[in-house]
């Protein structure tokens, strides 16, 4: 993925230095003008630089005089997803990034990502992944390399590649491996920081630790995951059901070869011949409000699934994704030969 600062051009730049910048971009080639202190101030493409010349404008002059002086941008935070799907329908294929103060810190290219999500993403990759030894007896599970790259590298992509770029890793065994992986993100284009744990805090505890998320909505997931699920899509569907909670399912399907009786005091009042059901598992990715993560107790051992007990209890609204995609647990060796076999296949 292309560092997004090739995107960026100093205020007071010469119109050759942004030929040059814009040369190199290619298909990309759109600039976006910035003072020292990062503010966006305007756009610039190889057609406003095309009418400057027409007009008579030097390569020598400042790309100031021939700007965009009102491009449109993200607002970092902006909880409305339905703003970037129209961005994306509507062509806007390159936009800036902003925060608060207009200062540019990322710039979207819908040619390479698919969405812009507001979520922090956290990714729980502490855990020991004793049934993988002697694999995990030096490298944490995280790292493990199915085909080309590590198990927890496809999820920081994916999720990469939906536009979020806030990330939250929950370290303990061997982290330093995972922090010296990663480092702070910066090459992909995201900010990593890292949580650790000094005693086991289970599936979800960890995130009680995290007090600065920069999203109204997050997401938590287990590190050793593999699948290729449409974030956008989850997501979307969380704010349609106007949901505190959402579980992404896998759905399984059972059939029972025999006639299945349905019988009350010895009577038998129905029966299905040969019955198919669909039972759905916990797919370890959720998706959640920040106020939720209030339910969380700190620097105590707490799992997921304790979680959800706790908001069904409480009445809040807890919705199941059935995933329409391809999902494994990488938890056995048996999981994670099948995981090299189906990286040549599936496509991610």
């Amino acid at each position: 993925m292309r560092n997004f600062r090739d995107h960026l051009i100093s205020s007071g730049s010469s119109i050759k230095e942004a030929l040059i910048k814009l040369d190199f971009l290619a298909q990309d080639a759109i600039l976006f003008v910035v003072n020292k202190e990062n503010k966006l101030l305007g756009s610039l493409t190889d057609g406003d630089v095309r009418r400057a010349l027409i007009k008579g404008v030097t390569i020598n002059k400042i790309v100031d005089g021939i700007i965009q002086l009102h491009p449109k941008f993200i607002k970092k935070g902006d909880q409305d997803i339905k703003k970037i799907i129209e961005y994306r329908k509507g062509n806007f294929r390159i936009l800036p990034v902003v925060d608060s103060e207009l200062k540019v810190v990322n710039v979207i290219n819908f040619r390479v990502m698919r969405s812009y999500l507001p979520i922090d993403a956290i990714i729980m990759a502490g855990g020991r992944g004793q049934r993988l030894q002697p694999l995990t007896d030096t490298v944490p599970k995280p790292l493990l390399k199915v085909g080309s790259k590590a198990i927890m590298e496809y999820n920081v992509d994916r999720l990469a590649l939906y536009g979020i770029d806030d990330f939250w890793f929950s370290v303990k065994y061997l982290g330093e491996q995972v922090e010296n992986y990663f480092g702070d993100g910066k090459d992909k284009n995201i900010d990593i920081n890292y949580v650790w744990e000094d005693e086991p805090l289970g599936t979800i505890g960890a995130v009680s630790k995290i007090d600065n998320l920069q999203h109204e909505y997050v997401l938590v997931m287990n590190s050793d995951i593999l699948t290729n699920v449409d974030y956008e899509q989850l997501f979307l569907d969380f704010i349609e059901k106007e949901a505190d909670f959402s579980v992404l399912t896998i759905p399984y399907e059972v059939n029972i070869p025999y006639a299945v009786l349905e019988t009350k005091d010895g009577a038998i009042e129905s029966f299905k011949e040969k019955p198919m059901y669909t039972y759905y598992s916990n797919g370890g990715i959720y998706i959640m409000k920040k106020s939720i993560l209030k339910h969380i107790p700190k620097e105590v051992f707490f799992n997921a699934t304790d979680l959800i007990d706790k908001l069904i209890t409480e009445k809040l609204k807890v919705v199941s994704y059935p995933l329409v995609g391809y999902w494994l647990d990488i938890g056995k060796h048996e999981d994670f030969k099948k995981a090299q076999d189906d990286i040549k296949q599936i496509r991610f």
